[in-house]
């Protein structure tokens, strides 16, 4: 968010979500989060999401 000078809302609107939610994925207690949510965050900041098991 820093590299991209993103603020919470404006992420969240990119991610069509709410701020609230928002909180909720970036909270490091939070360990209810999906691929699908990450894969739109990371599409929202310009990344994408890359999962590899080993």
């Amino acid at each position: 968010m820093r590299e991209n000078s993103l603020t919470k809302s404006m992420l969240a609107r990119r991610m069509r979500t709410s701020r609230a939610q928002l909180d909720r994925l970036l909270d490091p207690d939070n360990d209810s989060v999906t691929l699908g949510t990450l894969a739109r965050a990371a599409h929202a900041v310009g990344r994408n999401l890359h999962m590899e098991l080993v």
